[in-house]
């Protein structure tokens, strides 16, 4: 009862103190920004990524559909999301019927992105379409992520213009991972396993 009566009494004398419309400072918004066509910064994302433990397969247009394919030869069954730009024979594509226990079925899911951050190897996914509801890129233990060169930015700051954020943000920083109390990691706990990213040049 004496925390309860506390906390009111904390509470009472901010709203007596701020008044019944207090005034919103404004906010300075001066972020760094970068070139986007900066050179090197698809070199800087693979890095990242790779420090993540995510796969980096280095591509072009004219072979991603050859590398897509070796890289998934013998994964298992496979779901993509409706609108993926290309095709991936085989391979299942999400009616948004499926629950959490029939996607644990597929081996991995293979989407685009809507951007991806340079400087701390993030991607972003917003369930455009090419990239799906966020369900199919958290339940399968493998994450097949095209991405293209003109998707690339350097820094966060970029990354937060170019995305839309009454969209469903999944913000992906290599494959899903923690570690316990002595500190051994363990990969697969929040989302897929391996992440596997086609950096399209």
């Amino acid at each position: 009862m004496a925390d309860t009566d506390a906390r009111s009494e904390v509470l009472a004398r901010i709203r007596s103190a701020l008044g019944s419309s207090p005034a919103v400072p404004e906010v300075p918004r001066g972020y760094r920004r970068a070139d986007p066509a900066r050179a090197g910064d698809l070199r800087l994302l693979a890095d990242r990524l790779e420090d993540y433990k995510a796969t980096v397969v280095h591509t072009t247009a004219g072979a991603l559909a050859a590398d897509l394919a070796a890289a998934v030869d013998g994964a298992g069954p496979l779901i993509v999301p409706p609108g993926l730009p290309f095709d991936v024979p085989g391979a299942v594509v999400d009616d948004g019927t499926l629950d959490a226990a029939a996607l644990d079925a597929f081996a991995g899911v293979v989407t685009g992105c809507a951007a991806a951050v340079a400087e701390t190897g993030t991607i972003a996914l917003d369930a455009s379409p090419g990239q799906g509801r966020r369900a199919i890129t958290l339940v399968p233990d493998r994450h097949y992520c095209v991405v293209r060169a003109d998707q690339v930015v350097q820094s966060v700051p970029d990354l937060l213009a170019r995305l839309d954020p009454g969209r469903p943000l999944t913000l992906v920083s290599g494959p899903s991972a923690t570690s316990d109390i002595e500190l051994d990691r363990v990969e697969g706990v929040h989302g897929p396993r391996t992440l596997v990213v086609f950096l399209v040049a």
